[in-house]
């Protein structure tokens, strides 16, 4: 691939959009527990993020039904924090808040990370990174793990006093979106090929790792609960995954190369909103028209 089909390397992630039953309680877990704070609402969307950055988007569809834990979907959304000790805060708050929600812990050597399922089993993650300095390559592969990380060693280690009583400071974004789909090839094609990450790690045929710029992972895609499985239907769970470009002529080369794979695209001059193959909404938008 070359490099003008590479995605920019200042690339990010941008909100993750959420279709929800019960607004109320999936808005008070994000902001009581995980201890984000309410930066918009109308009467059937709540954002909530860290100062003006949203994280996460609620949209209130009653309608819809629950997924099935085989379909293609959200895996987790991962929100970022910019030290030990804000995340720190942050998962003693869920664990305080909601603590049947904490579903394990992992160090992955080039970042240390918390998981948690929201009310409506939509998977969390809570990390913070390592300096870039301390991560590995290998043959242009990222060396990630998943080592035992003490929840309770951690929280003695780095949460304050001060924490305790404002959980919600520090900067925090969204840092990467894990998405479960049916097969990895297909994943790949698509999220490599034609949308143009890198990829940084493949662990056969069971997960891609994808980034720009040389991160971690920006995405990440998964068959451990859905191998085989088809488009998605209309249901409660991943509304949109949002892609933050840094400039609309990165936006435009980017439509034109989706065009140029067939893929159906909606364009509107600001963003740019595609399906995947299995119909997880995918929409770009760019920093300089924020």
């Amino acid at each position: 691939m070359s490099t003008q089909d590479l995605l920019a390397a200042d690339t990010a992630m941008g909100a993750v959009t959420l279709l929800v039953a019960d607004l109320d309680a999936m808005t008070a877990y994000y902001r009581d527990a995980v201890a984000l704070s309410v930066i918009g609402q109308t009467a059937d969307t709540v954002t909530l993020g860290r100062g003006a950055t949203p994280i996460v988007i609620l949209s209130h569809a009653p309608g819809l039904v629950h997924a099935s834990p085989r379909d293609a979907g959200l895996f987790h959304t991962a929100i970022l924090f910019d030290s030990e000790a804000a995340l720190a805060a942050a998962v003693y708050s869920v664990a305080t808040k909601a603590p049947g929600t904490f579903t394990g812990s992992s160090d992955h050597l080039v970042s240390k990370a918390f998981y948690f399922t929201d009310p409506e089993g939509n998977g969390v993650e809570l990390y913070w990174d390592r300096d870039r300095s301390q991560w590995s390559w290998t043959h242009g592969q990222i060396e990630m793990n998943t080592l035992f990380l003490d929840p309770n060693a951690f929280l003695q280690q780095n949460l304050t006093p001060e924490a305790i009583e404002s959980p919600n400071f520090g900067d925090a974004v969204v840092g990467h979106v894990h998405l479960s789909v049916g097969d990895i090839p297909s994943a790949r094609e698509f999220y490599v090929d034609r949308l143009g990450f890198e990829q940084t790690t493949l662990f056969g045929s069971q997960a891609l790792f994808v980034s720009a710029g040389g991160y971690h992972h920006h995405m990440a895609m998964n068959t451990w609960n859905s191998a085989g499985a088809g488009r998605r239907a209309r249901t409660l769970g991943l509304g949109q995954v949002d892609i933050v470009l840094p400039t609309s002529d990165d936006l435009g080369a980017l439509g034109e190369r989706m065009t140029h794979f067939g893929v159906q695209t909606r364009h509107d001059g600001r963003t740019l909103a595609f399906d995947d193959p299995w119909a997880n909404l995918i929409r770009v938008t760019t920093a300089d028209q924020a």
